[in-house]
């Protein structure tokens, strides 16, 4: 395999004579002729720099690891997605009701010093059939309602607004927060009054619900399907009681999700258009057990996968009472490919975040459970709307005062960026996301309104004894079967750069994978043939 040549000279000659590769032989040719010579050779040389030039290219492209993006067309059956309804009002505990009825009071004095006006009392007190009381938990015995009192030190302050160059007086509204040793205070405000009421409002009520025990049994006074859903039909056919799960949620109150675990049947959505969607008659009106904590009137609709958990405050919709509203949705996938040529993951098992959810891995639930652990870890206790780690508790100013400062520094930093959450949490690499197109029209028509209540009523023990509309009707369809697959796929593949690099290495030297052995065989014999030259040399020294 190796040949023998008496020097270097002649093994040069006979590589250029004999080898595949073009223009070699023009270096050995014109011996008579340096000019040409020397032409030929910085022609090769510039020839071979161009080549390994354009390698290096490829190469930083290929470890760069773009992506292209491919959209492909389906249409076919699919299951139809989870849907998410709350009726907007909280349960009012009773183990908690005297501290909000104080809370309610401090709401009512606090509106009349900022604007003068005096709140009917009715409108914030409860009455006694509004209470709901937790039964059956013998932790509630150990319980004092007397323990736990509502804060004097955050009460709502209006300050002038320096930012303002108008050269009209405007005035921002908040409340004072500082740390543990009463220092390094800051203003919590808002330019509008009415924000920074409903959130001084809800900073009170997380404290005041979290003398509440974690988990709650809400079955002994869980209120019927029949009480905030008059009708549901999927695909023309009545609703089922297996097909929707209840849950409470503080602010949102009574919830129900249909087709949750996405595994029925029943919920195949074979055909698109409004008479084949969910159609839902809705009752739609306050009671009003805690009107402060929001000022909307209507239904919370959310359109979600399958064992997601809904995050109504970051995707919801409000449905608005007496109207119909007609909701059709376009579903795309998204699939990432993950690994050098992204961060996401499958399941959230490679995540550094312990998801505090029991339901599948999404961004929101990474970034809450991350915002909670951080929570707990800075300042002593966790954020009341979000799921607990072990071994931890809710924030109580009576035990910790300083929470709310290091809550809101925190919370700031995480909406900045600022904290390392949006690292720890990739997006999941396969991803169904709904596109929602909404129309409205006013229901029931003046004409029709009274038949339909008076069905209602004999139905469904429908009762209105206000003006207002207290009745909502949705309907949910898909506009079209057909989804949008949006996948990434690698721009520079092992397959395409090899190609790539076959390209260049024919264009310049117009070769192929053989003249690239040719190049190793001269090589190998230039190695070998220096080291017998040595080897003689060594030799005749020694001789």
């Amino acid at each position: 395999l190796i040949e023998f040549y008496d020097s270097f000279k002649d093994m040069f000659e006979f590589f250029c004579k004999n080898t595949t590769i073009h223009g070699t032989i023009r270096l050995v040719c014109s011996d008579s002729n340096r000019m040409k010579t020397a032409f030929w050779t910085l022609l090769f040389l510039a020839s071979f720099g161009m080549l390994y030039w354009q390698f290096a290219l490829m190469f930083s492209q290929y470890w760069a690891y773009p992506v292209v993006l491919t959209m492909s067309m389906h249409s076919e059956p699919k299951m139809f997605p989870a849907i998410t309804i709350c009726n907007l009002d909280p349960y009012r505990f009773g183990l908690v009701s005297e501290h909000l009825a104080q809370l309610d009071r401090m709401a009512e004095e606090s509106i009349a010093f900022l604007y003068g006006i005096n709140t009917s009392a009715s409108f914030f007190h409860a009455n006694e059939k509004n209470i709901y009381n937790i039964k059956d938990l013998p932790s509630i015995r150990n319980l004092s309602r007397s323990s736990f009192k509502l804060s004097q030190n955050y009460s709502l302050l209006r300050m002038p607004d320096h930012s303002n160059r108008s050269g009209k007086k405007h005035f921002n509204v908040g409340f004072k927060l500082c740390n543990a040793t009463g220092g390094n205070c800051f203003y919590k405000t808002y330019s509008s009054g009415m924000d920074a009421i409903l959130e001084w409002y809800r900073f009170h009520y997380m404290n005041i619900m979290s003398q509440l025990p974690v988990i709650i049994n809400i079955s002994d006074h869980e209120e019927q399907i029949e009480d905030m859903v008059y009708s549901c039909q999927y695909d023309g056919e009545p609703c089922r009681p297996s097909d929707y799960v209840h849950f409470h949620h503080p602010v949102f109150g009574s919830c129900y999700t249909f087709n949750n675990k996405g595994t029925d049947p029943f919920w195949t959505a074979t055909k698109p258009g409004i008479p084949y969607g969910l159609s839902l008659i809705l009752r739609a009106e306050q009671k009003d057990h805690i009107p402060l904590l929001s000022t909307v009137a209507g239904v919370k609709v959310m359109i979600h996968n399958h064992n997601q958990t809904p995050f109504l405050e970051h995707e919801g919709f409000d449905i608005r009472p007496g109207i119909a509203t007609t909701i059709g949705i376009q579903q795309d996938e998204v699939n990432r490919l993950g690994g050098n040529y992204g961060k996401c993951t499958t399941n959230g098992d490679d995540v550094n975040v312990k998801l505090l959810y029991n339901n599948s891995y999404t961004l929101q639930a990474c970034l809450h459970s991350c915002f909670q652990h951080i929570m707990v870890q800075k300042c002593g206790c966790g954020y009341y709307y979000y799921p607990l780690p072990a071994g931890a508790e809710y924030c109580d100013y009576n035990k910790q005062p300083a929470w709310g400062h290091c809550f809101y520094q925190l919370y700031n930093r995480l909406r900045n960026h600022h904290l390392n959450c949006f690292d720890q949490c990739p997006k999941p690499c396969r991803e169904s996301q709904y596109k929602v197109f909404a129309g409205t029209a006013k229901w029931p028509s003046a004409k029709s309104q009274d038949w339909v209540r008076q069905a209602l009523r004999h139905q469904n023990g429908y009762n209105s004894t206000s003006n207002r509309l207290d009745i909502a009707k949705v309907t949910i369809f898909y506009q079209q079967l057909n989804y949008k697959s949006v996948n990434e796929s690698p721009l520079l593949s092992e397959n395409l750069l090899l190609s790539s690099m076959g390209s260049q290495w024919s264009l310049w030297f117009g070769s192929s994978v053989l003249s690239v052995v040719e190049m190793f065989e001269l090589l190998i014999d230039t190695l070998v043939l220096s080291l017998l030259f040595c080897y003689q040399r060594f030799r005749s020294k020694k001789t």
